[in-house]
């Protein structure tokens, strides 16, 4: 077995861990004074700004956003006063890379980039320059430091450096200077022992770990510490592959012990002097303790539709033919296809299972070790002609630079592999989309539903699995046979201390340093797509809310809230971005959305009108506002992307009900958008309807005390019942924003 959890308190002592009781017995300091032992504690403290632990408001050290965000963000910033970036704050351009999708639409998005960069003083990366966690990488994570991220794969704890994936109004909110506030988080730590069998690579321990926590929830909005003596074992490259995916954990953030690996590479970055020496202390209580005996793990897929899905490849081929019918059944489930899914298990072929695609890329697949174990494996052999085909995305120029020089982009062109730029399409379905049916591995970060850019609701469905480069270059090898790399003769090892030299040539010749020198005469360029936020009114004295779609998934993700893919050209317009708001999911949520809002904007003219009195039921319409709502059991896993929140707000949406938000940070979307995030306790066995509505008597009073309890009156089929709905955690701020209509709106107050 080679994960082993503990999810109650533990001390780190000597090299193992004791139980409360053990360390207090051995005279070691409560808890609460222990945990100031853990790296997470000690990064946090150097950069909180309250007065206590309890409650931090943090300030980061660097900020990043790619072209999918940033325009929202500097927009938001911008109409609450902002006039110069007081942090780094580097702006990618590797989501809307393909500028020939949307007309010239993509491409005005970089012109603006670039304009605000300079304006405001930041850095600019252009198009097919680097993903932007390679980027962030290479030039700001450090030990001891904090970034932000508007992507929710913002990882950079290998370095040493924690790092955070949130919405675009909480990186607006570090431009206007404020912090980011939230309860210390619980510490969970991740002790790694033993070494990495040669074909075992970074995806496949990932996958383990993703498997064994995210359905149970063992580190949701935690910090994932690690450490221990498996750690020495592990290149830089190989903990960024295990770090960039503790996303999918659901967890808060990461980071690990520092060791002479980091110390050497940030000098082969030429960043030597940002080294620090960094490791819990003994005695150091955490919330919890997963052990992975990386000499244990296996080569692993992760199944359609989520990383967790996940199994040995060993496993999968000894019940291949039921795991797959059941990926079928799944497929009917969440795409909600009339007329059944494409088979599966008809890829069965003499006991073996043929792949169409394969694809490594983005910031776990496209490191720079992941790509020369791919090349090893198929140099000198070919792909073959058949319907397999393999796409190879390195993260950065310099690591494009670097397998070039070396000779590994040569041997993967000769076998047969499509070499494309540093982009991150693949991994929300914006390149390298399948066909009909197909099934494509992939080392990147998602196998969500859609993610690949397939669209069932025209008919096309496509699925994808996860799996690690080495599996995927092995499987490669033999045409499309599904293989683990540790099936090959001879598969090269992995080793701790991967020979590398950092050409950041290309980053000279293109990048725009600006920080910390902002021209304020540089005019912004707006292209035609470019839109200002809509207005948002104040929370009225009560609300009375349809509710527009009623979501039933044991989880519901970003993706199925607002699309990725064929969507991205929009992100800069908010009005035509919403009437994509959950249209993979529900295509009436819009229709719906825009009739409650018609009605509401109406009232704002005239309470009086027939329309408006109709609707309103005798509440009365100078004190009462109309509004819709999302019901969803778990809302928010996935993606950082404000949008996911931000159009429902566009379209008149008031609230969130949910029985519990996935991510710390969708919640935060939904607030910083001036909606509600109610919970209830039993809201599944409530049968919310589309059409179905919430009476909220009183509300603005309720958000104006400290009130969690809300009473509400839900009305179903004509017939009133009282509910009881919950505000918990919701802080004086959040409450704040939330009566002023918006982040927007609070700041310009």
């Amino acid at each position: 077995m080679s994960i082993k959890l503990t999810l109650s308190g533990v001390y780190y002592r000597d090299g193992g861990f004791l139980s409360e009781a053990e360390g207090m017995a051995a005279g070691l300091p409560a808890p609460q004074l222990a945990k100031s032992g853990t790296m997470a504690y000690n990064i946090l403290k150097a950069h909180n700004t309250a007065e206590n632990m309890a409650d931090l408001k943090l300030k980061f050290d660097a900020m990043a956003s790619h072209d999918i965000t940033y325009v929202g963000i500097i927009q938001t910033a911008r109409a609450s006063g902002m006039k110069e970036f007081p942090l780094p704050y580097v702006l990618t351009n590797c989501h809307n890379s393909l500028c020939a999708v949307g007309g010239t639409i993509n491409e005005d998005d970089h012109v603006f980039g670039l304009s605000a960069a300079k304006k405001y003083g930041g850095e600019f990366v252009p198009a097919h320059q680097a993903v932007i966690h390679s980027y962030m990488r290479e030039r700001y994570a450090a030990p001891g430091r904090m970034v932000l991220g508007s992507d929710s794969h913002t990882r950079y704890g290998a370095y040493g450096c924690m790092s955070i994936g949130e919405g675009g109004p909480e990186l607006a909110r570090q431009l206007l200077c404020k912090t980011y506030d939230i309860a210390y988080p619980k510490v969970i730590a991740i002790h790694l022992t033993g070494a990495p069998r040669p074909g075992v690579g970074p995806q496949d321990v990932a996958l383990a770990l993703i498997g064994a926590t995210f359905k149970i929830g063992a580190v949701k909005n935690a910090v994932m510490e690690f450490f221990g003596p498996g750690v020495k074992n592990l290149s830089m490259d190989y903990r960024s592959g295990i770090d960039v995916m503790t996303t999918e954990t659901a967890c808060l953030s990461s980071v690990w012990s520092t060791d002479d690996t980091v110390k050497e590479h940030l000098a082969v970055l030429g960043r030597g002097d940002a080294y620090q020496a960094q490791a819990p202390a003994d005695g150091a209580w955490y919330d919890g303790v997963i052990e992975v005996d990386l000499s244990a793990v296996e080569p692993m897929i992760a199944l359609p539709f989520h990383p967790s899905n996940a199994f040995t490849i060993k496993e999968f081929k000894a019940n291949m033919a039921d795991l797959l019918h059941q990926v079928e059944e799944d497929a009917v489930r969440q795409l909600e296809l009339k007329n059944g899914a494409p088979s599966l298990t008809r890829k069965i072929r003499d006991g073996q299972f043929h792949v169409d695609q394969g694809v490594i890329a983005g910031c776990s697949g496209g490191t720079y070790q992941n790509l020369v174990r791919a090349a090893q494996i198929l140099k000198g052999h070919t792909i073959g002609s058949d319907a397999f085909w393999l796409s190879c995305y390195p993260g950065s120029m310099p690591i494009n630079l670097e397998l070039t020089k070396q000779g590994y982009i040569a041997d993967l062109m000769a076998a047969g592999a499509s070499i494309r730029s540093c982009f991150c399409g693949p991994c929300f379905g914006a390149g390298d989309v399948p066909a009909n049916g197909a099934f494509s591995i992939r080392h990147s970060t998602r196998n969500f539903p859609n993610r690949e850019g397939s669209k069932p609701a025209d008919g096309q469905v496509a699925y994808v699995a996860l799996m690690d480069a080495r599996s995927i270059a092995a499987t490669a090898l033999n045409g499309g046979v599904l293989t683990a790399a540790t099936e090959l003769p001879d598969v090269p090892a992995d080793t701790a201390s991967e020979p590398y030299h950092y050409d950041d040539s290309a980053y000279k010749a293109r990048v725009y340093f600006g920080v910390g020198h902002p021209q304020p005469e540089t005019e912004l360029v707006f292209g035609p797509n470019i839109a200002d936020w809509p207005e948002q009114i104040p929370m009225p004295e009560n609300l009375l809310l349809t509710a527009a779609a009623a979501i039933y998934d044991p989880v519901t993700t970003t993706d199925e809230l607002i699309p990725s893919g064929e969507t991205s050209s929009y992100r800069s317009n908010p009005i035509k971005l919403s009437q994509f708001a959950l249209s993979r999911k529900d295509p009436q949520y819009v229709p719906r959305a825009k009739a409650v809002q018609e009605v509401e904007l109406l009232r704002r003219k005239n309470p009086e009108d027939a329309a408006v009195v109709e609707a309103l039921g005798g509440k009365d319409g100078h004190t009462t506002g109309l509004g819709t709502f999302v019901m969803a059991l778990k809302p928010g896993d996935g993606s950082a992307r404000e949008q996911a929140a931000s159009c429902q707000r566009v379209l008149g949406g008031c609230a969130n009900l949910a029985a519990e938000y996935a991510t710390k940070r969708y919640r935060s979307n939904v607030v910083n958008w001036g909606m509600l995030p109610f919970v209830a306790d039993g809201v599944k066995d409530w049968n919310v309807q589309p059409g179905d509505k919430l009476w909220l008597p009183g509300i603005r009073k309720v958000l104006e005390s400290m009130e969690e309890t809300v009473e509400a009156v839900l009305i179903q089929n004509g017939q009133e019942r009282t509910v009881t709905l919950r505000l918990p955690g919701m802080t004086r701020e959040e409450r704040d924003i939330v009566l002023a209509g918006c982040l927007i709106n609070y700041y310009a107050k």
